[in-house]
């Protein structure tokens, strides 16, 4: 285990050697990986389960009764277990659903939920720090059936203004919000949202892509309705993502995709629907890809979701502290301040300096961080920017790789002087 065993700290050092592509150079420099928040790295454990699989054990899940197939079938709802257990879900057999992406289970639960539940004139709640996959659909419902959207908004100092909430809630059928902006690092209230959600009578989305790989979570402890998130956001490769929501809720919601996998019987003129979760996982899903998950819910969870957490508030404090410092007025970053309610994640303007050309500098000392608008175009129209440079941490960062972001940035504003 990658930790220090004087003070139960995480050793990075230590947690690098776990990832391989950490070992590149680029530039003929070490390569600094700062974008975990669109997409982590993966461990050596996740890329070796999955060799593994291919090598030893694949075969189609559900139907074959030959040995791999049952092998194949074993670890792919064992990793649907694994996952379940991680986010703390009561009855993970019936109650995760492996999807695409965070994306497709936002989808998913509009196109099956919400088409089910809602009509002209009913209300879903969203924020303006969402990102587009936590508004598009709700507009795109919106056109189709006439529902109302009403939107938090967001303050100066990048939380959400929740002095109109019960205003917002009043009549609402859905409360859908992010769990962290993956634009501002604000760790959003979910408990309390949650409660005066239920209180108003809404049910309640998390969108989890961003605080899933980063803190504990548990949907009992939260009280949430529907959790969202993607595997490769967490360690895990890309392709899969995961959709959890109560079993009674599940129970009464019509398929979301059509085909092989999801039926009990089809006739000529009818089908009926199987049981959650094979209702919502048509034709041959990502078996690979959930092998992969389920080992990268097993390093998270050996290397415990509180010392990643503790580890990436350092580090976060580290950064604003040292970008304040080091580049003063000259560097803005949007988003609250060093604590408990930040994430690691820095959306940057440098100067007048373009945030793609930001971006080509830094790489120029091998620091990977992400130009533009990051999928959350209402938010930048709040902040008044197009586009920002975003650095994002994950548990394999460290200081060093802030001080190169740093000096990175410094060389960028001599060229762009």
């Amino acid at each position: 285990m990658a930790l220090n065993e004087m003070t139960g700290a995480l050793d990075t050092e230590l947690v690098r050697k776990d990832f391989p592509l950490l070992a590149r150079s680029v530039h003929d420099r070490p390569i600094v990986y700062l974008d975990s928040a669109a997409s982590s790295l993966q461990p050596s454990a996740v890329l070796r389960a999955m060799e593994e699989y291919y090598e030893a054990h694949h075969a189609n899940v559900h139907r074959g009764v030959y040995a791999t197939a049952e092998e194949a079938t074993n670890l792919y709802e064992g990793a649907r277990v694994d996952v379940g257990r991680f986010i703390g879900a009561p009855d993970p057999g019936r109650e995760v659903i492996f999807t695409k992406n965070a994306t497709e289970a936002i989808n998913l639960v509009a196109r099956t939920w919400g088409a089910t539940n809602l009509g002209a004139g009913d209300v879903v709640v969203l924020s303006e720090m969402e990102h587009h996959a936590n508004i598009v659909p709700w507009l795109m419902l919106a056109e189709s059936t006439g529902i109302e959207l009403r939107y938090l908004p967001v303050d100066i100092d990048g939380r959400l203004d929740l002095t109109g909430l019960d205003a917002a809630l009043d009549g609402a059928k859905l409360l859908s919000v992010t769990a962290m902006s993956n634009v501002l690092g604000t760790i959003n209230p979910v408990g309390l949202l949650a409660e005066r959600a239920h209180a108003a009578g809404a049910l309640i989305l998390v969108d989890g892509a961003q605080s899933v790989p980063h803190v504990t979570v548990d949907v009992r402890a939260l009280d949430i309705d529907f959790l969202a998130f993607s595997a490769h956001k967490m360690l895990g490769p890309t392709g899969i993502g995961v959709l959890w929501s109560r079993a009674n809720i599940l129970e009464d919601l019509p398929p979301f995709l059509g085909g092989g996998g999801m039926i009990l019987d089809v006739r000529l003129d009818r089908f009926l629907a199987a049981e959650p979760p094979q209702r919502f996982e048509a034709g041959t899903p990502p078996i690979a890809e959930a092998v992969g998950l389920g080992a990268a819910v097993r390093y998270l969870e050996a290397t415990g979701m509180e010392r990643i957490r503790a580890h990436e508030l350092a580090l976060s404090r580290y950064t604003l502290e040292s970008l304040a410092e080091r580049l003063g007025e000259d560097c803005v970053v949007f988003g609250p301040p060093a604590g408990e309610d930040r994430g690691g994640v820095f959306s940057l303007a440098f100067r007048d300096v373009h945030a793609h050309d930001l971006a080509q500098v830094l790489d120029q000392f091998a620091v990977c961080v992400r130009p533009g608008h990051h999928c959350a175009k209402p938010l930048m129209r709040k902040l008044g920017v197009s586009a920002t440079a975003r650095a994002s941490l994950g548990l394999y960062n460290d200081r060093h790789d802030v001080d190169v972001l740093i000096e990175g940035l410094a060389e960028a504003g001599r060229l762009f002087a």
